[in-house]
């Protein structure tokens, strides 16, 4: 299986700081990011950590979930995918990922609402970024559109 690479460039303290990742292995992008505006409401187009995590929990559970929609007979017309990481203050110092929350509407045809919930927590259970993040209390709002 394949290696993926990301490379953060940063310059600075944390406060006054700032730093500009690049997505390495596919060569798709290089964004900004600082502590203040990770830490801001508004993200003054810079990146974070807690975005490039849930670009990559919503897209790998979308692709979970079109797989075990298959497998439970079946076929996935469109999913909509949202994945909301907060952060907040680690009661230990710091700070800390304090939840992830999954939203996923879907247009299916086979399935009925309870069977694309249940694919839909299973698909949360399988995807190897919620299996990454263990630690952290992810939940699921699934519904069926249409």
């Amino acid at each position: 299986m394949p290696t993926r690479i990301a490379r953060t460039a940063w310059n600075g303290s944390l406060q006054e700081g700032s730093g500009q990742v690049e997505l390495t292995s596919s060569g798709r992008g290089t964004f900004d990011v600082s502590f203040p505006k990770r830490a801001a409401d508004e993200a003054g187009g810079a990146t974070s950590p807690e975005e490039l995590i849930a670009a990559a929990h919503s897209s790998c559970y979308a692709m979970q979930l079109s797989a075990i929609i298959a497998e439970a007979g079946g076929t996935p017309i469109a999913l909509d995918v949202t994945a909301e990481v907060m952060l907040g203050p680690d009661p230990e110092g710091g700070f800390a990922i304090t939840g992830i929350a999954l939203t996923v509407r879907g247009e299916v045809d086979g399935l009925d609402e309870a069977g694309f919930v249940k694919a839909a927590q299973a698909a949360k259970e399988g995807c190897p970024v919620s299996k990454a993040l263990t630690g952290t209390t992810i939940t699921l709002d699934a519904a069926t559109e249409g």
